[in-house]
């Protein structure tokens, strides 16, 4: 009996310590599994970024790149996005709303922690902007402006487009003391800076009897569908009466040179242009006597949308419309422009 006491005794202290050494050793690895997560290994969150540690991705839905001002803009977003360490999900709409709206609900689907929209146009955002707001995506719009509940954004950052059409009005004004027979190209139909302008330039001369748009048609912001356009106008009963021309945006301006060149006429001289934007190549028509006026539209907006969509992450109250503040370039101040080492 002793000695099959001492036998068992021996066998129960020898699984003891074999069940001891499991349970230290499962303890020690479960400590190891904890410390790989709290360094950001194993499957941890990444710790770059500008939110709580985690790697922030912002979707950008462009309208397209149909032009110089709005390569420069789409420049400024990936830049600053790069300059912040923030993933950016870049679509390009190809000047396609209905592509605009399918990019939103893609980045729905990729579960982004923003969203910065250029639309194309002002209507037909509602539908899409609210299954945004299901998914508590916030969405920051730039360069122009819907028609859908303000609530369904945050903020809009851009330019003041009807005082843009007011300050081109009254600087034509003032060149033609107040008589005109005006060409207008205007922008695509339905986008916010195209009926604003309009209206901003309509407003302004109004208050002068004898200027008048008698030719109007749109050129759809495109220097090509700008040269088209104003040929046909040339062309047109009304040709020999124009003696100015309003393009909503500088491209337009540009092509309605090379037209109003091929019909035989000086641009800047026998035809007094104004257009709006500013980008390189239109401070480079002024210079040369071709343009005579453009009214900035500045498209660096990269600062300032990632500014706020920061706030919106935090939960900053903002303002609904943001404008950025815009200067004028004429003969006398277009060369120093050029000269400073201007980015678009």
């Amino acid at each position: 009996m002793t000695r099959l006491f001492s036998s068992n005794r021996r066998s129960f202290l020898s699984a003891y310590l074999v069940f001891g050494v499991i349970a230290l050793t499962g303890f020690t690895g479960c400590n190891k599994e904890d410390d790989g997560k709290s360094s950001g290994t194993g499957g941890g969150t990444a710790t770059t970024g500008s939110s709580g540690g985690k790697t922030l991705t912002v979707g950008f839905s462009q309208i397209g790149a149909e032009a110089g001002w709005r390569t420069a803009e789409t420049n400024s977003i990936q830049d600053e996005a790069k300059a912040r360490g923030i993933k950016l999900k870049f679509s390009d709409g190809q000047d396609d709303s209905q592509k605009q709206i399918a990019a939103l609900r893609s980045f729905i689907a990729q579960n982004v922690d923003a969203i910065i929209l250029a639309p194309k146009e002002k209507d037909g955002w509602d539908n899409v902007l609210k299954e945004v707001q299901q998914a508590k995506i916030p969405v920051i719009l730039v360069d122009r402006g819907v028609t859908a509940d303000p609530s369904l954004y945050v903020t809009q950052i851009s330019s003041d487009f009807i005082d843009e059409g007011h300050r081109a009005g009254e600087w034509m004004a003032k060149k033609m003391n107040g008589k005109a027979n005006i060409a207008e190209l205007q922008g695509t139909p339905g986008a916010t800076p195209a009926i604003d302008r309009g209206k901003g330039f309509a407003d302004e001369i109004a208050k002068h009897p004898e200027m008048k748009v008698i030719k109007s048609q749109t050129g759809n912001f495109t220097r090509k569908e700008g040269k088209e356009v104003m040929e046909a106008f040339l062309k047109s009963p009304e040709g020999p009466q124009i003696n100015a021309v309003f393009a909503h945006n500088d491209e337009m301006a540009l092509g309605a040179i090379q037209a109003i060149e091929a019909a035989g006429k000086k641009p800047g001289t026998d035809i007094i242009i104004v257009s709006i934007d500013s980008v390189k190549d239109a401070l480079q028509a002024i210079v040369d006597g071709k343009l005579n006026c453009s009214v900035e539209c500045n498209p660096l907006l990269g600062p300032a949308a990632f500014d706020a969509v920061a706030k919106a992450l935090k939960g900053e109250s903002q303002p609904k419309k943001t404008i950025v503040q815009d200067k004028i370039f004429d003969e006398t101040s277009a060369k120093a422009a050029l000269d400073s080492g201007r980015k678009y």
